[in-house]
């Protein structure tokens, strides 16, 4: 198996798979022997409950993140299914029980602050400020709109002489009776 430089285990994965090697290994070429870590005495049984507690441990806690995260998706998901019925009851208590501050702390709702009125002041600066917006888009009425002609110079219009082919051809208009052609009988 190969460590990285500092002989630390960077992943989940690699710490369980480090951990079942052990088991492994102790199974395979240390089954009889005792050992003493830290004052405590193992037998090679108990070394491996040891190591087994900790991959349970492992396996459980990866059970228990897949399970929360699929935990916050449903809550995600019940969040916005519910998210425009919780608008409409908190709309709808408040335009009911506007004026009662005590129906309001019930809900867990406060009573919405009224407005304060702008200042002469503050009128006139929103007025000069909307004026000046209007000036700088160059944003007219539809009456000064209405006003706005374009002129239109260098064009030129050249009219059509041909006739148009749903006009019937034009019959010459005779005045005086005329001699019938020759060579055609007449009754």
């Amino acid at each position: 198996m190969s460590s990285t430089p500092s002989n630390r285990i960077t992943t989940k994965a690699a710490t369980l798979a480090h951990v079942q090697a052990l088991i492994a290994g102790t199974n395979k070429h240390l089954p009889e022997q005792s050992f003493t870590f830290g004052g405590v005495t193992y037998t090679a049984a108990s070394l491996i409950q040891v190591f087994q507690g900790l991959v349970n441990a492992m396996n459980a806690r990866d059970v228990a993140e897949a399970g929360a995260k699929d935990a916050l998706a449903a809550e995600k998901a019940t969040q916005k299914q519910a998210a425009p019925t919780v608008l409409a009851l908190k709309r709808f208590v408040l335009l009911t029980f506007a004026s009662n501050s005590q129906v309001l702390g019930d809900f867990g709702l406060t009573p919405p602050k009224a407005r304060t009125p702008l200042s002469t002041a503050q009128r006139a600066a929103r007025a000069a400020k909307a004026k000046a917006t209007r000036a700088a888009r160059g944003t007219t009425s539809k009456k000064q709109k209405l006003a706005v002609k374009g002129n239109v110079t260098g064009v030129t219009v050249t009219p059509v002489t041909a006739p148009t082919a749903a006009s019937p051809p034009a019959q010459p208009v005779t005045t005086a009776p005329s001699a019938p052609p020759v060579g055609v009988a007449t009754k």
